[in-house]
C-alpha cells in the first residue's frame, strides 16, 4: 500500500532449527512390545504404537487403512500400498510379521468392521494422552507421542539394522533423501558398528 517508506525486515533473516529427532532405543521398543495390558483401551494404543514402529506409518496413515490397502507384493508376500495423508506420495511398505500380525488380531474388532478399516479408529488426542500412561508403566522417561514410532522405524528398525538410505526413504514416502538423512545422523551405535568393521578390514 505504499504507507512505509523502507521494509523493517531488510535486514531480518529467518534461522531454521534443526532439531535431534526422538526415538525409542531397542530396549525401549521391546520394553512395550514386552507389556500385556488388561484395560483394552491401552492395548490398543500399543498395538497402533507398535504397528507403526514397523511400518512407518503415520497416525493419520495408520487409522485411513482399510483391507483395500493390503495387497500381494512381487514377492508373494502381503504389502500395503497407500497414499500419505500429509503429501498424497504413494508409499509401498512389505508387511514384518510383527505388523501382520497385529492387522490379524484386529480383523474381527466391531469398531473396525463397522467403519471397514484395519483399526479401530481414536482420536490423535487421546492416543497421545494413552500414550503417556503407557510410557510411565514401561519406564520410559521419553515423552512418548504417536510420531516418535515413525522416527523409530526409520533409526533402530531401520537405518541401525543395516537397511539401506535409500530403501528408508521410499518406505517413509519422503519425496528427498535429504528428509531421510536427518535420521541417518541420529545413530551414534551404527556409526560406532560400522568404525569397528573397518578396524577388523584395516
Amino acid at each position: 500500500m505504499e504507507w512505509l517508506d523502507r521494509d523493517p525486515f531488510i535486514k531480518f533473516e529467518a534461522k531454521y532449527e534443526k532439531k535431534e529427532r526422538t526415538f525409542l532405543t531397542k530396549e525401549e521398543l521391546q520394553r512395550i512390545e514386552d507389556k500385556s495390558f488388561t484395560i483394552p483401551r491401552l492395548q490398543l494404543i500399543k498395538d497402533l504404537f507398535v504397528f507403526s514402529c514397523y511400518t512407518g506409518l503415520s497416525y493419520g496413515d495408520v487409522m485411513n487403512l482399510t483391507l483395500g490397502n493390503l495387497c500381494m507384493g512381487m514377492d508373494g508376500k502381503q504389502w500395503i500400498h497407500s497414499k500419505r495423508e500429509k503429501t498424497s506420495v504413494p508409499v509401498k511398505i512389505p508387511l514384518l510379521s510383527k505388523a501382520s500380525n497385529i492387522i490379524k488380531k484386529y480383523e474381527v474388532h466391531p469398531n473396525s468392521t463397522d467403519k471397514q478399516t484395519l483399526f479401530p479408529t481414536i482420536s490423535n488426542q487421546k492416543l497421545n494422552s494413552y500414550l503417556k500412561e503407557i510410557a510411565d508403566v514401561c519406564r520410559i522417561k521419553k515423552n512418548l507421542t504417536f510420531h516418535i514410532a515413525r522416527h523409530t522405524f526409520a533409526t533402530t528398525v531401520t537405518l541401525s539394522n543395516g537397511v539401506p538410505i535409500e530403501t528408508v526413504s521410499k518406505l517413509l514416502g519422503h519425496s528427498k533423501i535429504t528428509t531421510t538423512q536427518i535420521y541417518a545422523k541420529v545413530i551414534e551405535r551404527k556409526v560406532s558398528d560400522d568404525m569397528q568393521r573397518l578396524e577388523e578390514c584395516i
